[in-house]
């Protein structure tokens, strides 16, 4: 991995609650949270009040299967548990496949944000039918948190990594990625670039010097940060510890491979615009990522 760190550790004094205000308006207005009643329905409730708390949102509970008397009464000792007002809180029980259900009842509550339970890795053959998560997160229009591991007392998004390679959606993304780090106080944000495989063969191509290589080698890495750094200059980047890295290799591994060694708990990337069924045979970075999810995963769309 090529290092080439550029970092903003403002500890200025920032009104929070102002600022949390002001994120609360732009961002997550309708927050809804897919539930089956399995052990960890407790555990991802708890998630989403934190998410709902913080940016003041709209919940809305999406229960695909059947409704009874018994589900609805254990479903209400959880909010009370939680803490959460069950005349308040709303909760659609819809029928159909879970994924189409799903992704219809968001399109059509205008929801912000979907939050979901996830399983680290999945079989081939389950990656190929693909999982209720999988499918919400490559259809949905709306952006998806996935959870892999949730707490009943709840994650602290503190280390968190967003994807900084240059495409269309980046600058969105990292936009997004930054006003949720600062909602939510994280610690450390890292930025993880690439050096285009092309341009590190045209690098290190021809008959230069070891030191003409190692010179261009490390353009490339400053014109990434450049790029990003770029991006930064418009945003508001208040209480928040900014580390931007280049690395090289196959992009998605290597941004697996970061989440997991610092064990980020979250990655943070836009959804790399899959649409056909051969994207799933020739992955892209996002399908490679949902054959093995890292860590916590939202995708911003």
């Amino acid at each position: 991995m090529i290092n080439g760190e550029a970092e903003s550790n403002l500890d200025c004094s920032v009104n929070f609650a102002y600022l949390s205000h002001r994120l609360r308006l732009n961002m997550y207005q309708k927050i809804a949270l897919a539930i089956a009643f399995s052990p960890r329905m407790e555990a991802l409730i708890a998630e989403t009040k934190q998410l709902v708390d913080i940016f003041n949102s709209e919940l809305i509970l999406i229960h695909v299967g059947v409704q009874s008397p018994e589900l609805e009464q254990k479903l209400a000792e959880i909010l009370v548990a939680r803490g959460m007002d069950v005349a308040k809180t709303k909760v659609l029980w819809k029928e159909g496949k879970p994924a189409k259900s799903i992704l219809h009842t968001c399109e059509e509550e205008k929801v912000d944000l979907l939050v979901m339970g996830a399983l680290k890795k999945e079989g081939f053959l389950t990656y190929y039918i693909g999982s209720v998560a999988r499918k919400v997160i490559r259809k949905a229009t709306c952006s998806v948190l996935t959870l892999i591991d949730p707490k009943v007392e709840t994650t602290k998004f503190s280390k968190v990594v967003i994807n900084g390679s240059q495409l269309d959606e980046t600058p969105f993304v990292i936009k997004r990625g930054i006003e949720f780090c600062q909602a939510n106080r994280a610690d450390l944000v890292h930025i993880l670039c690439e050096i285009k495989l092309y341009g590190l063969q045209m690098a290190t191509a021809g008959e230069g010097s070891e030191e003409d290589v190692s010179t261009t080698r490390r353009k490339l890495v400053q014109e990434e940060i450049k790029y990003v750094q770029q991006i930064l200059i418009g945003l508001n980047q208040s209480g928040l510890k900014i580390n931007i890295k280049v690395t090289t290799g196959k992009w998605a591994v290597e941004l697996a491979k970061f989440s997991e060694s610092i064990e980020a708990d979250v990655l943070i990337m836009g959804d790399g615009k899959v649409h056909t069924v051969f994207d799933r045979l020739f992955p892209h970075d996002l399908e490679e990522i949902l054959l093995e999810l890292p860590c916590n995963l939202l995708i911003v769309k």
